[in-house]
């Protein structure tokens, strides 16, 4: 038997005890003097607690009369975020296609565009809404441009990302027999990277059912509106009907669009 089997492998040994516990109370540092600076603290907590308790004895027993009246702006909601997450998820693609590496091997063209995105992503959608509403006025289409530009920037960072990890395999076998790059997009590319932004398309589109249901606060349309009108009259048993409709359908998008990315991965 040789000597090198004789030899025992390597040991990786472990991060010294007092490495482990100087990290540990770094961050238990920086959160706490973190929590100091902004007035977050469990004194804060325990102060906001009857308040907290008498909103919510305001909202027990909801108005379930008040039920009828806000089925259409919730469908308003539902539509909104649906319009903005296909248009947005279309717009994503070509974007997707132009920042992955794998793809655009043009740094000059990658670049720009993923400064591009960054930019979008930065934005957050309130401030987006409130921008479209400053421009276009009060109403479901500001709120829909908003989700728009969210699910643009979300949808694309991650589908160029998932192109980017793609097996080259079927690429560098279509560029070796002549195959432009039109070709290699569609028959090497995207049948790989769809699953993956069918997947962030229906995430995506959960994400916008409950933003466009926040979005109504700065007058971009939905059930937002109502819940406003409701929190600005103190009618706090409508705002309770209008949370506890908007958490159900949540949940069954949430549902649906979970067993529906199973399948697709």
């Amino acid at each position: 038997m040789s000597a090198n089997t004789n030899q025992a492998s390597p040991v990786i040994a472990a991060p010294p005890r007092y490495k482990r516990y100087a990290t540990w109370a770094l961050f238990l540092a920086l959160i706490i003097v973190c929590s100091i600076q902004t007035e977050v603290t469990p004194y804060q907590l325990i102060r906001g607690l009857p308040q907290m308790g008498y909103l919510l004895g305001e909202m027990v027993p909801p108005d379930w009369s008040y039920l009828p009246k806000i089925w259409e702006p919730m469908v308003e909601t539902i539509q909104i975020a649906l319009v903005g997450t296909m248009l947005g998820g279309l717009l994503a693609i070509p974007f997707a296609l132009l920042c992955a590496y794998n793809v655009t091997s043009n740094r000059w063209v990658a670049m720009p565009v993923r400064l591009v995105l960054n930019l979008v992503r930065t934005i957050p959608d309130l401030l987006f809404a409130a921008i479209f509403v400053a421009v276009f006025g009060i109403g479901p289409f500001a709120g829909m441009l908003a989700i728009l530009f969210f699910s643009f920037g979300l949808i694309a960072k991650l589908t160029f990302e998932a192109i980017e990890s793609i097996d080259p395999g079927p690429l560098e076998a279509m560029t070796a027999v002549g195959a432009n790059k039109l070709q290699l997009i569609v028959f090497a590319v995207l049948p790989q990277a769809m699953p993956y932004y069918m997947s962030y398309l229906l995430y995506a589109f959960e994400v916008n059912v409950r933003a466009a249901s926040v979005l109504g606060l700065v007058g971009a349309g939905g059930i937002g509106l109502l819940l406003d009108r409701s929190l600005g009259l103190f009618r706090y048993d409508r705002a309770a009907i209008i949370i506890l409709l908007t958490l159900a359908v949540v949940l069954v998008i949430d549902y649906a669009s979970t067993v529906v990315r199973r399948k697709l991965l």
